[in-house]
Formats: structure tokens, C-alpha cells, sequence
């Protein structure tokens, strides 16, 4: 292979990761509904919000996850009768096929009966987490 075939080789395979890494960007951290049913059985009762949960599913070399756990511990304190609860993925890795996580954190919007309303993959975006909380309370 000569020196200008592998110069463009590595410029496309160069483009091709900047392409995909934006792609993904831009999809992470959205809020979309969820069918994932309840969570009762991730931990005791008492770990629960009486109003609502924020559920954040982490693992110990994520980057992003100390700064969401201060986000969302920011949120629940705004709101009461909200509570953040936080799941160690290397301790539970049953729950990544049945919550569909495919990155982290990732975090479940859950309303005072345990039900997942909302799901957000990646660092949530300020407004829509705002907002799935929101709708949740105001269901009351």
C-alpha cells in the first residue's frame, strides 16, 4: 500500500468515526416514553420517592456519572417527595437486557407507583428531565 492510499484510508476512517460520534451525540440524552413496566423489586421500598424516583443506572468507570448523580440530586431536592436512586450495572448486569441500556448513565423518570414513564440515555438534557419529571408530579 503506498504512503497516499493509506493517508486517504485513515482521512475516511477519520470521518467515518467524527460522523457516527456526532450522530450519536446528538441522540444521547434524550428523553423518550418507556414500556418498561415497574422497578418495585430493584430495592426496598423505603428507596423510593413518595412523589417520584430518578433511577440512575452507572457503572464505576463512567466519566459522565458523578455529575448526573449531582444533577439529579439537585432535583430531588428541589422537589418534595422525590428521590434519586442509583444502580451499579457491574453489580446487576441482568437489569441491562431488561431496561434496554445501552449507555451510561442512563436514567428512568418513575412515578409514586413504581412505574417508568420515562427513560433518558446518556447525560439528560436539563429541559426534557425538567419536563418528565414535571408530568409525572402534576399527575398527582
Amino acid at each position: 500500500m503506498s504512503g497516499g492510499v493509506a493517508v486517504a484510508v485513515l482521512a475516511g476512517v477519520l470521518a467515518v468515526t467524527v460522523l457516527l460520534g456526532l450522530i450519536l451525540r446528538t441522540r444521547g440524552g434524550r428523553a423518550r416514553a418507556s414500556s418498561a413496566g415497574t422497578v418495585a423489586d430493584l430495592a426496598a421500598p423505603d428507596a423510593f420517592g413518595e412523589r417520584a424516583t430518578l433511577i440512575q443506572f452507572s457503572t464505576p468507570t463512567c466519566a459522565r456519572c458523578p455529575s448526573t448523580a449531582r444533577r439529579l440530586d439537585r432535583l430531588a431536592a428541589e422537589h418534595p417527595g422525590v428521590r434519586r436512586l442509583e444502580i451499579d450495572l457491574e453489580e446487576h448486569r441482568h437489569l441491562i437486557g431488561r431496561f434496554d441500556v445501552r449507555q451510561t448513565p442512563t436514567v428512568l423518570v418513575v412515578d409514586r407507583r413504581n412505574a417508568v414513564r420515562t427513560q433518558i440515555s446518556g447525560v439528560p438534557r436539563e429541559p426534557e428531565l425538567v419536563a418528565a419529571l414535571h408530568a409525572v408530579l402534576n399527575e398527582e
